[in-house]
């Protein structure tokens, strides 16, 4: 079955390129365009997608609010932001509301589909660059390395993943540079969140960066 996906973009050019981008990529379809996050409450939770592509700066309600009742409304439904804001208050805002990724407009179309397929996999999907930003945000001038009292109980390997994820890697870029199947990656992943008793790959990485 292929991965459907609703839109929500205000911009009638981007949203009409995104949908394109769906429909003609294997393995995914794009169920429902809309402009607003009006527009989006009232249709989206009939469609059912598997995953929501949200904008922040919306007309009317933003973003982050429209997560925060499609989620109450659909929460089996990942919602992954896609949006040119870069600021820490908006990347937490979205991912304290409800989403499971954050990604740029920006965003080259193959990563963009594969953030999709991640997501879809109950992955967190971010740039780089937003990732770097959700760790510097946790960081402290005592902040300790992976390495530390945080992590003692992890193997080596699972140390060598949670760097790659605190560096923004998505799972089958971790697969690639370490040499392991997507699955071993996605094994070592629940391991680590096991041990760190935490559910996501942000507080994954905060705790590792606390004393």
């Amino acid at each position: 079955m292929p991965i459907s996906v609703s839109i929500v973009e205000d911009n009638d050019q981007l949203r009409g390129t995104l949908a394109r981008v769906l429909d003609r990529a294997e393995g995914f379809a794009c169920l429902g365009q809309h402009a607003s996050a009006e527009a989006a409450l009232e249709n989206v939770p009939r469609e059912k997608p598997n995953v929501v592509l949200m904008d922040i700066n919306l007309p009317g309600m933003n973003g982050v609010e429209c997560v925060r009742k499609l989620k109450q409304l659909i929460p089996e439904t990942q919602v992954m932001m896609l949006t040119a804001y870069e600021d820490t208050e908006n990347i937490f805002n979205s991912l304290a509301v409800g989403a499971s990724g954050y990604m740029l407009k920006r965003t080259p179309r193959a990563e963009l589909l594969e953030a999709i397929r991640e997501v879809q996999r109950g992955g967190s999907p971010m740039s780089t660059h937003i990732a770097r930003k959700v760790v510097q945000s946790f960081a402290k001038p005592t902040a300790t390395p992976i390495s530390g009292e945080a992590t003692e109980e992890l193997s080596a390997r699972e140390k060598e993943v949670l760097d790659l994820l605190s560096q923004g890697f998505m799972y089958k870029e971790i697969s690639d540079k370490l040499g392991i199947g997507f699955e071993t990656v996605r094994t070592y992943i629940r391991r680590i969140y096991e041990k760190l008793h935490v559910r996501t790959r942000t507080e994954a990485v905060a705790k590792a960066l606390r004393r």
